[in-house]
């Protein structure tokens, strides 16, 4: 996109009067950002549009990825990088006496999402423009996002994350493609005068869901591609005038806050029914509205519903939107009249599902009395679906009982919807090797033997455009000086970083931008928390999600042991450390909360000690999110991926700090096998259990934490401290002891103590040698293209969507 600078100043001003009826010098800054992104978006509206009509025009098959979540963060500097007019706006701005990036700052984090799953969907959507890919991104308009996250006395607070407080200027409302949800009532099959049989839906309560569309632009390409979040709304008939009339307000209410519900918050705690009830809502809700407008336009543009899966992809996310296979079914059987056998390829053929976890609990399933009553019709079509695939079942091994328990859709009263994306997809992908090994030969083993070939992997990636040119502007710009700028557009060149890592001022330069991000960091650290971390100390970063398979007690435990080594010899000789979390716990998860308390318990006892100073600081650092990812990542010096081997499926975040030149200290799970396959043994720390014996542990015994504990004094000396408190109160910590002891540690943590003091060991001695360490910084970097986004969407594309890329 081309915009002269005097015409941008001029629209801005423009805008600024249209809008607010100011000029620059009496305008705030929320009006400038407002004025501003209000701009941008009428920048790319002909490009938006030339975009949807060239892909109808000719008929390319498009792309929709369906996901509950999509953590896009701030727009406003990605949106400007990729329409290549960062500069002009900048320079535009300055000259109106306007920095850039406080405008950036005014705009909140769009609470969309929460932790990998939906980043990678962003990622993902940003790779899909960039690559020229016809595609669309399908969601939820969240009005408070998860939550947001305060500390209080060093507990996780929940407030709501009111993001939309500030004017979302990036959406238009599109009532034009709202359509209707039907939750509930009576659903019976009839025949008509011809004999034909069909479903008749009485008695439901009708939803309006209305779409939000928000533009996502590809790399200075011309490309806008879409990502629709739906709301739900009442048409106004919910609201009872006469009640309100009489003065009770609340109930005359009451069926409006009911429905605005559904859209309201992210993962409602599941732990009561209602809870339960409302996420089944949730997922049916966005997953329905984006099925029924997809094969409206595909109709409106001449589409034959019998040939929609040449025109049309459908990609399931996790299995949130699982329930596509039995809304498209529904639509094409009751709707279009197509014969259930050619709807059922039509919708296989269509549908393509991720797979994000070899986890029980996270694999979902839904009773089925709450399904049937929700979603009467729905459940009639999962029963269908399952009746012939248990048939299939029953014929392909002669009736084995065992079999058919364990590939069932519908087992012990209970819905599976793995399953049902299993049976109802042609593909069905891992998002690491090792998790999808781990798929096809022990979790997923009967369903990767009855499908051979549809299942695959794809392992995930990163938008090196935010992680890296956005986030890491200084290092974007010293590569754009050594090896030229075509990696932008083709991340696999970063390789050409290579022959480099040799070189002492290069990789002093390296190490001279990465001093630099930490002092950016050390003054946030201090200016929000008051703790002055020194940037001239090890940052060793550990953010994620808060779960005890990720292992932030490991990291933890480790920290009360180097406590305990400085408390009782003041003249330790060890590199100065600073350990900085961030992490967010789910409501309900009593564990994980109860986890952060005793960071921030340790941190208060560490950070007030005096025979630490200089050596040790942990830092705890509230309301992790995009925005803080980006000043966080670019100054790790060390990436903490430190998840229980065969637990994590890939990881994203062990990819970003890779990329900034942070050195990964890592057991062998997830993509860390990938990145260690990339970089080699001599760049990177590798400790703790292989995934094989956690498995075999896990499969056959022989593990006992007890025994752990007493063969080592160190976890002695550490489970009696956080027993008495380690700054709580005794007792604080008894889930954590419980979960360690009682429950015989199920994640190995105490177990992986040792290997993992010795990898931290390894580090500070590694650290120490700035030259060794600066070239593994280096070669981290150079080996990070592989892991860009733009490469695995180019693999979907080719290999799960048959769809055209143009880049």
């Amino acid at each position: 996109m081309r915009i002269d600078k005097e015409r941008f100043k001029n629209d801005f001003k423009a805008k600024l009067m249209q809008l607010y009826r100011t000029d620059v010098q009496g305008s705030s800054d929320t009006e400038r950002y407002i004025a501003l992104g209000t701009l941008i978006k009428e920048y790319m509206a002909l490009d938006w549009y030339e975009t949807e009509n060239r892909n109808a025009r000719e008929k390319r098959k498009n792309v929709y990825y369906f996901s509950m979540e999509f953590l896009i963060g701030r727009l406003l500097d990605s949106i400007i990088l990729n329409l290549g007019i960062k500069d002009t706006v900048s320079e535009g701005l300055a000259e109106l006496g306007i920095d850039l990036p406080c405008l950036e700052d005014i705009e909140p984090d769009a609470g969309l999402g929460n932790g990998g799953l939906g980043r990678l969907a962003a990622c993902f959507i940003d790779s899909m423009a960039s690559l020229g890919i016809s595609g669309m991104g399908i969601g939820i308009r969240y009005k408070y996002g998860l939550f947001r996250q305060e500390i209080v006395h060093g507990n996780q607070i929940e407030t709501p994350d009111n993001w939309l407080k500030i004017q979302n200027v990036w959406e238009s409302r599109r009532d034009d493609k709202a359509c209707i949800i039907k939750f509930g009532g009576e659903c019976n099959l009839r025949w008509d005068e011809k004999g034909a049989m069909y479903a008749e839906h009485t008695g439901y309560e009708p939803i309006l869901a209305v779409p939000y569309d928000m533009p996502v632009p590809g790399y200075e390409n011309g490309v806008v591609n879409t990502l629709r979040l739906w709301s739900a709304e009442t048409d106004g008939s919910a609201f009872d005038f006469s009640t309100f009339s009489r003065g009770d307000y609340e109930r005359a209410q009451e069926a409006q806050y009911a429905v605005s519900s559904i859209t309201s918050v992210l993962y409602p705690d599941d732990s009561t029914e209602r809870g339960k009830l409302l996420r089944l809502k949730q997922e049916y809700f966005f997953t329905s509205a984006g099925i029924q407008t997809i094969v409206r336009d595909m109709k409106k543009n001449g589409v034959e519903m019998d040939h929609l899966d040449e025109y049309v992809a459908i990609h399931v996310n996790d299995t949130h939107p699982a329930l596509a296979v039995a809304e498209l079914m529904r639509i094409l059987v009751d709707e279009e009249g197509l014969e259930w056998d050619k709807a059922f390829k039509v919708t296989v053929n269509t549908i393509a599902y991720t797979n994000h976890t070899i986890l029980a609990e996270a694999l979902e399933k839904w009773r089925v009395p709450m399904f049937r009553t929700l979603l009467p019709r729905i459940y009639m079509i999962v029963e269908e679906i399952n009746r012939r695939f248990c048939s299939e079942v029953s014929r392909r091994y002669n009736g084995d009982w065992a079999k058919l328990s364990s590939m069932s859709i519908i087992q012990d009263d209970m819905v599976k919807m793995a399953h049902l994306a299993i049976v109802g997809s042609h593909s069905v992908n891992g998002v690491a090797a090792l998790h999808t090994e781990i798929l096809k030969n022990q979790e997923l083993k009967d369903f990767h033997e009855f499908y051979p070939g549809k299942f695959n992997n794809k392992t995930n990636g990163i938008t090196h455009r935010r992680w890296l040119m956005q986030s890491n502007p200084k290092l974007s710009g010293l590569i754009d000086e050594t090896i030229g700028d075509g990696w932008k557009k083709d991340p696999l060149l970063l390789r050409n970083l290579k022959p480099y890592c040799d070189d002492k001022a290069f990789v002093g330069k390296i190490q001279e931008i990465k001093h630099s991000n930490k002092e950016r960091l050390a003054s946030f650290i201090l200016d929000n928390y008051g703790i002055a971390a020194d940037p001239d100390s090890i940052f060793d970063i550990q953010v994620k999600r808060l779960h005890m398979y990720k292992r932030q007690i490991l990291n933890v435990l480790h920290i009360i042991d180097l406590y305990n080594r400085i408390c009782d010899d003041p003249n330790l000789d060890v590199t100065p450390h600073t350990y900085i979390f961030g992490a967010k716990a789910f409501p309900g998860y009593t564990i994980a909360k109860q986890t952060i308390k005793l960071i921030n318990s340790v941190a208060e006892t560490v950070n007030h000690e005096k025979r630490c100073e200089g050596k040790l600081k942990v830092v705890f650092m509230p309301n992790y999110g995009v925005s803080l990812a980006q000043i966080m990542i670019p100054a790790g010096d060390i990436s903490e991926q430190i998840s229980t081997a065969s637990k994590e499926a890939s990881g994203t975040g062990n990819m970003k700090f890779m990329m900034n030149g942070a050195v990964t200290v890592a057991t062998m799970d997830g993509a860390n096998v990938e990145i260690h396959g990339e970089v080699g043994d001599d760049n990177i720390i590798i400790f703790g259990l292989s995934s094989e014996e956690v498995i075999n542990y896990q499969k056959y015994g022989g593990y006992s934490a007890m025994d752990t504990i007493a063969a080592d004094p160190r976890l002695r000396r550490i489970m009696g401290q956080i027993d008495n408190g380690f700054g709580a109160a005794p007792g604080e910590f008894d889930l954590i002891k419980r979960h360690l002891t009682v429950d015989n540690d199920p994640y190995f943590t105490l177990l992986d103590f040792a290997p993992y003091a010795e990898a931290q060991a390894k580090a500070d001695k590694l650290y120490r040698d700035a030259a060794r360490w600066g070239r593994m910084g280096a070669y981290n970097i150079a080996c990070s293209g592989v892991f860009s986004s733009d490469n695995t969407i180019r693999r979907y594309a080719q290999e799960i969507w048959n769809a055209e890329t143009r880049f």
